[in-house]
Order: C-alpha cells, then sequence, then structure tokens
C-alpha cells in the first residue's frame, strides 16, 4: 500500500488501482487527497476531521464512491452527500473499503473536558496492518499492527497518553498523527519524546509525504 500523510488527521491509501482517504478535514489538503477516492472512512464528526463541503464536491464527481461511518455522522451530513453515498458502521464490525479489509474499534471520542459532550469515534485497522485511531487512544483489540498514526496534540491528549498508546499497540513503526496544532518548538519536544521511548522507530511526516507499507 502506498500512505500519503496529509495536514492533520488525513491520510490517503493506495492499493491496486484503488483509493481511500480516512479523515479528509478542513485543515487538511481535502481536495488534493480526495482525487479519484473510492471510499472515504471518517472517525467522527469534527470538523478538522471531515470537511463536509469537500467530501460533497468529490462524491458529486465520483458517484460510485462510498463514506463509511459512524450513524451519528451520516445524520449529521448525509443531506450534504446525496442518497445512497454513506455506509453505516459499528464498532467491532468488519468491512471491506475500496478492495481493502477494514475493522473498526473504539466508540467514543476522547474526553475533551467532562462538560463537553462525547461524540462518536472509531479506529480503523487497515488491512490487518495500518491503524487509525481518530481521536481516541482505544487499542485495536489483539490485532497486530504494523504501522500505527499516534494523535500528538490536541486539546483532549497530553503526551503520555500518546507514549502509552504507542507502547500498548506494540507496531512496527509510528507517526504522528493530528499534529497540526503543535508549533515547531512544541512539535521537538513531542517528537523527542516520543522518539525516545515509543519502543520503535518514530516519525513526524511532512505533509504531502508517501510511505510504502
Amino acid at each position: 500500500m502506498r500512505v500519503t500523510k496529509y495536514s492533520h488527521a488525513c491520510v490517503r491509501i493506495e492499493h491496486d488501482g484503488a483509493v481511500l482517504v480516512i479523515d479528509p478535514g478542513v485543515w487538511s489538503e481535502a481536495e488534493e487527497a480526495l482525487d479519484g477516492v473510492d471510499a472515504v472512512l471518517l472517525t467522527h464528526e469534527h470538523a478538522d476531521h471531515v470537511d463536509a463541503d469537500r467530501l460533497a464536491d468529490a462524491l458529486a464527481k465520483r458517484p460510485n464512491a462510498t463514506v463509511y461511518t459512524h450513524p451519528a455522522v451520516i445524520g449529521k451530513f448525509a443531506a450534504q452527500w446525496g442518497g445512497g453515498a454513506a455506509t453505516a458502521v459499528h464498532s467491532g464490525q468488519s468491512f471491506v473499503a475500496a478492495g481493502l479489509p477494514v475493522r473498526a474499534f473504539g466508540g467514543l471520542h476522547a474526553v475533551i473536558h467532562p462538560e463537553i459532550p462525547r461524540v462518536p469515534n472509531l479506529g480503523y485497522l487497515i488491512d490487518e496492518k495500518l491503524y487509525h485511531p481518530g481521536d481516541s487512544f482505544d487499542v485495536p483489540g489483539d490485532a497486530t499492527v504494523e504501522t500505527l498514526f499516534v494523535p500528538v496534540a490536541g486539546p483532549w491528549l497530553k503526551l503520555a497518553e500518546s507514549i502509552d498508546f504507542v507502547r500498548a499497540v506494540g507496531p512496527q513503526r509510528v507517526y504522528a498523527l493530528h499534529d497540526c496544532l503543535d508549533n515547531e518548538r512544541s512539535a521537538g519536544l513531542v517528537d523527542g519524546h516520543l522518539k525516545a521511548r515509543a519502543g520503535c522507530p518514530y516519525e513526524r511526516l511532512t505533509p504531502g509525504t508517501a510511505i510504502q507499507v
């Protein structure tokens, strides 16, 4: 699989001529990421994970493309996507998107503050080897994860949780996710600690960087 990391939480996966995109949000290069898309996975409803307008435009150009997400997200955006574009997914469910096997994990967004309601959030395990958790630290069961994207910055997390999450999953390699809130100094601190304590190779990818997994 060819995996391209775009800004913040957006990841594009290309495999056997098909394109799968996860979380094309308003802080990402969503239009570029969604070019030629066959399937989209949305972890949750927040705008930094779904740019509803750009996604609607992409679906209009790709009428056979399908969005997979929690029913609550479909309820919020389905009118913009048009009929038949979305498929409901629940935690623990397995399905195929853009020709790749996917398993959904988790259930709720991490706590931001007790006064702020938690929205549904699903993490996705792609082809039994790449895991994107959305805005959560939900571990994907007993799956053997080769490539993990770890959230590193946000109002709902602290560095210790990122480190412990990587250790709990035990991947072969890990890349920064949810990372556009860092400035240069904080990014340097976060990256230094994760490189020293993740227990596997860690890297922060420049937006638009592609890797093979």
